[in-house]
């Protein structure tokens, strides 16, 4: 073999070395997963009174509005109740107004007795005081102290009477207040049989149809909420040392060829995703095999593209710049443009 033939297996080695060392080193500095999936709030559409479907406004993958009308249930039967809940209502104020009449009826009856009472003390105190002096005789002064006696006992039996009438008061402000729950239950099971979107979003499949009976806390189809969509990306444990919240990153969406959407670093699990599985791994049994674990990083979307709409379950590639941080402020304002 020539010197120069040497000269170019020595520069050739030299230069596969250093293509080596920068791919790993960018490979540290940037790290990259292709196990990496699209996700979004879910809201699971269900009644919370059950009935019959009379209204099906909307069908499968339509896109909704806050407040629009999704489904109505047959009202019927709660309007009753509240008409029902409303003459209860009636019926315990008409109580309670008996009721406080029978207390101003026996409150006047006590000053009356009372009057009646201090009237017969005054005739007794002036018999005593005549009769040391015969000015009036001892059947006159026996008649006046059995009127004090009488009137004192009708004053307690007027006292008796005014704390019985203080209770079926109370009895029956106690019964309005019951009353006016059930009517605001009744009101609010009536509005319960108009559901309409919580959030902004897109349908998933509708399993039901107008006709059917639907029960309280029945799912009936998934609502995708479009406000915030975040990246579940699992990254191996050996990529996990440089990153950390708040780094900037670049998502690839296998069905949007060539377009990169930006994101941020918002958490890193704390557990592997194996740990969360219903049968995780058991390493006590003899047969255990070292494996990479992968720890799910979540990566907000802060770019959109009304053109290109993200989907739950898309998959997806995401590098990690762990050298910088992500511009918050410039990144929201980048997701309010792309989103106009």
């Amino acid at each position: 073999m020539t010197r120069s033939r040497w000269v170019l297996l020595l520069v050739s080695l030299a230069v596969a070395a250093t293509g080596l060392y920068m791919f790993l080193q960018h490979e540290a500095l940037y790290p990259d997963t292709s196990d990496a999936y699209v996700t979004a709030h879910v809201v699971r559409i269900e009644p919370q009174v059950s009935g019959r479907i009379t209204g099906l406004p909307v069908k499968d993958h339509q896109n909704v509005n806050q407040g629009q009308l999704l489904m109505e249930i047959d009202p019927r039967s709660y309007q009753i109740a509240v008409q029902r809940a409303q003459a209860e209502l009636a019926l315990a104020r008409q109580q309670a107004l008996a009721a406080n009449a029978g207390v101003q009826a026996a409150a006047a009856e006590i000053s009356q007795r009372q009057a009646q009472l201090d009237n017969a003390r005054r005739m007794y105190g002036r018999d005593s005081r005549l009769l040391a002096s015969k000015s009036v005789s001892q059947a006159k002064a026996d008649s006046d102290r059995d009127k004090l006696h009488e009137a004192e006992a009708s004053l307690i039996a007027g006292q008796a009477d005014h704390n019985r009438a203080l209770r079926v008061q109370d009895e029956f402000t106690a019964r309005i207040s019951v009353a006016s729950a059930v009517l605001d239950r009744a009101f609010l099971n009536l509005s319960y049989t108009t559901i309409k979107a919580p959030v902004s979003g897109a349908l998933g499949k509708i399993s039901v149809r107008p006709g059917d009976v639907v029960q309280s806390g029945q799912q009936l189809f998934p609502l995708v909420e479009d406000q915030t969509f975040w990246i579940n990306a699992n990254y191996k444990e050996t990529d996990l040392a440089r990153i950390k919240p708040g780094q900037p990153a670049a998502i690839r969406i296998d069905m949007y060829p060539g377009k990169t959407f930006d994101g941020i670093v918002e958490s890193l699990s704390p557990a592997s995703g194996a740990s969360f599985s219903l049968l995780p791994p058991e390493n006590a049994t003899g047969n255990w095999v070292k494996v990479t674990q992968r720890f799910p990083v979540r990566v907000k979307v802060i770019t959109r593209d009304k053109n290109r709409p993200l989907r739950i379950g898309a998959s997806c590639s995401v590098t990690i710049d762990t050298t910088g941080t992500a511009d918050l402020g410039k990144s929201a304002g980048s997701q309010t443009r792309n989103g106009e």
